[in-house]
Parts: structure tokens; C-alpha cells; sequence
């Protein structure tokens, strides 16, 4: 019978493929044939993993996010072997003697060198670009990027956070380029990565070009970005996120987590919406505590 409806009804054929579709919720109590009745929808994704509707989505989803929010991530900073000061001396950007008060200056302050040594007038924007470079091993931007609208669905309370923003964007070649005005930060990268699926590449640029290239950034018509500065706990997140989901007919989710903020893109026939929910440390402590996972150390 199969066979037969195989040869005559290609549409058939694919329906009973369908309705061999295994929810990704153990617990899913949808029947195989209540979860394609006319204009019902056609499920979520969440990697290779398929929900039959929104309902099992967020139930999955708070594991996920649990998972995420109990992940108390310690930065270990990448310390270069030339430290900035050195590369400026060495290139006689600055002497000792300048270099030596400019320190002095810093810590009465409670600031970064950097910031010091452009506000004394010793260094400009771009020898500061020069040398980060040198000590990452990552290019400065060059010319023919300078100035280019762009437009990206990447959220901007995540680029702000890192000093990143992109300054070429090819969704046909999957291929990005970030310019960072600090440091080049790699869980960014794998987080970018993760939601775009492109390549991103990184280079370095003045922190001015970064506020001139945020300024001229521009997002596509379905892309939305919604912050939320007190999610709550996961369970809450859960339901904002479920709760979107609905709205934009959603197919398509993925998690991701940078520094204190929790990403959750999702996909769907009206559009994309990126959910960043800003995690308070203590939250993140009483969660990681009573779940037992340990803390992840990422090295930036």
C-alpha cells in the first residue's frame, strides 16, 4: 500500500515520512497524527534534535538554559610575550621616562594604560591599533574596509560588550570580518560563528572607527533584537523564549553564551529574533551549585 501511494502521491510520501518523526522530548504525549492536522506547525530544530511544537521546544529549552546559566565562566586573559608598553618603546613611539609616568598615572587612576597614554597625547588611536596587532598577531584594518555600511543580524548589545563590530559581511560566502578596538576575544568568535555559520576572521581597529562603524550598522527587516536585563530564572527564560518562539513561527533554535550574556536565536516563517538575557553572577552561582556542573575556563 506503501509502495503504491509512493508511485502515485509524491505529497503522501512525504507526510508518512513525517509522521515517522520521533520528538526530541521523551516525555512528548502528541500523537504521531495530532502533530500534522491541517495548519499545524512543523516543529523546531534545535541542531539534529526535532520538537514537534512549541509547547515540547520549551520544555527542552530549560535544560538547555539551565546548562548555560550554571556555566560560571572565568576569563583567563591571554597575556602577549611583548607587553603594549615594550612595542611602543621599541617602535619609539614614547620613552621610558613617558612610559614610566604614564603607568604611575594609570594606577592612581584606576584606568588601562591605553586609555592613559591617548589621554596625555604620548600615543595615538592607531600606533595603539599598530601595536595590539603586533602583540595578538592580528592584522589592522586596512584601507578598502574603512568607512562600508553593513548589514548584519548579529546583536548589538553582544558587540558592544566585546568592542567588536563587523566590517564585511557575506552571508553567499559565509565570511565575516570583525574589527576588535581591545582585545580579540575568542569565545565571541565561537559564539558568532555558532549562530551565523560563517567564518569569521579579525583584525583591529581605533576605538573612534569602532563607534563610527556601530554608528553606520545596520540590521536586515526580519531581524529583531530583544535584551532582557532581568530574565529570572532559567524556567522564566523557558517561557520568554517559548513565548517568541510562538510568535515568529519559529523552526529553527540555537543557544549560545558570551561572557554574562545567554543567546538564544531563533528562526522561523516571520522572521529571526535574537534573545540576549543579561545573567546576574549570582544567579548563575545558585543555579551552578545546585545542578553540580562545574565552571568552564575559557582562555580570551
Amino acid at each position: 500500500m506503501i509502495g503504491l501511494l509512493k508511485s502515485f502521491v509524491p505529497d503522501v510520501d512525504r507526510r508518512l515520512k513525517n509522521l515517522r518523526a520521533v520528538c526530541g522530548l521523551p516525555a512528548c504525549r502528541n500523537t504521531q497524527l495530532m502533530r500534522h492536522i491541517s495548519g499545524a506547525r512543523s516543529g523546531i530544530c534545535v541542531g539534529s534534535v526535532w520538537y514537534c511544537c512549541v509547547d515540547c521546544f520549551t520544555v527542552a529549552a530549560l535544560a538547555s538554559l539551565e546548562k548555560l546559566c550554571s556555566r560560571q565562566v572565568v576569563e583567563i586573559p591571554r597575556y602577549p610575550r611583548m607587553s603594549l608598553g615594550l612595542f611602543l618603546l621599541s617602535k619609539g613611539y614614547l620613552t621610558a621616562k613617558q612610559l614610566r609616568a604614564a603607568t604611575v598615572q594609570s594606577q592612581c587612576l584606576d584606568e588601562g594604560i591605553e586609555e592613559t597614554l591617548v589621554k596625555l597625547g604620548m600615543v595615538t588611536e592607531k600606533q595603539l591599533a599598530a601595536a595590539r596587532s603586533a602583540q595578538w598577531g592580528y592584522p589592522v584594518l586596512a584601507p578598502e574596509h574603512a568607512g562600508q555600511k553593513v548589514e548584519a543580524d548579529i546583536p548589538k548589545t553582544i558587540l558592544n560588550a566585546c568592542m567588536a563590530v563587523p566590517l564585511h559581511y557575506s552571508d553567499a560566502a559565509k565570511r565575516i570580518l570583525v574589527g576588535f578596538a581591545a582585545r580579540v576575544e575568542h569565545r565571541f568568535l565561537e559564539s558568532i560563528e555558532e549562530i551565523t555559520r560563517c567564518r569569521v576572521e579579525s583584525c583591529f581597529i581605533t576605538p573612534t572607527y569602532f563607534e563610527e562603524q556601530m554608528a553606520r550598522l545596520a540590521t536586515p527587516r526580519d531581524y529583531e533584537e530583544v535584551v532582557v536585563d532581568n530574565p529570572g530564572l532559567p524556567d522564566q527564560m523557558a517561557s520568554t523564549v517559548g513565548r517568541i518562539a510562538g510568535q515568529v513561527a519559529a523552526s529553527e533554535a540555537i543557544f549560545g553564551l558570551c561572557r554574562n550574556l545567554v543567546l538564544v536565536r531563533l528562526a522561523g516563517k516571520r522572521g529571526k529574533t535574537d534573545i540576549v538575557f543579561r545573567m546576574r553572577c549570582n544567579v548563575a552561582v545558585e543555579i551552578g551549585e545546585h545542578s553540580g556542573i562545574f565552571s568552564d575556563a575559557i582562555a580570551v
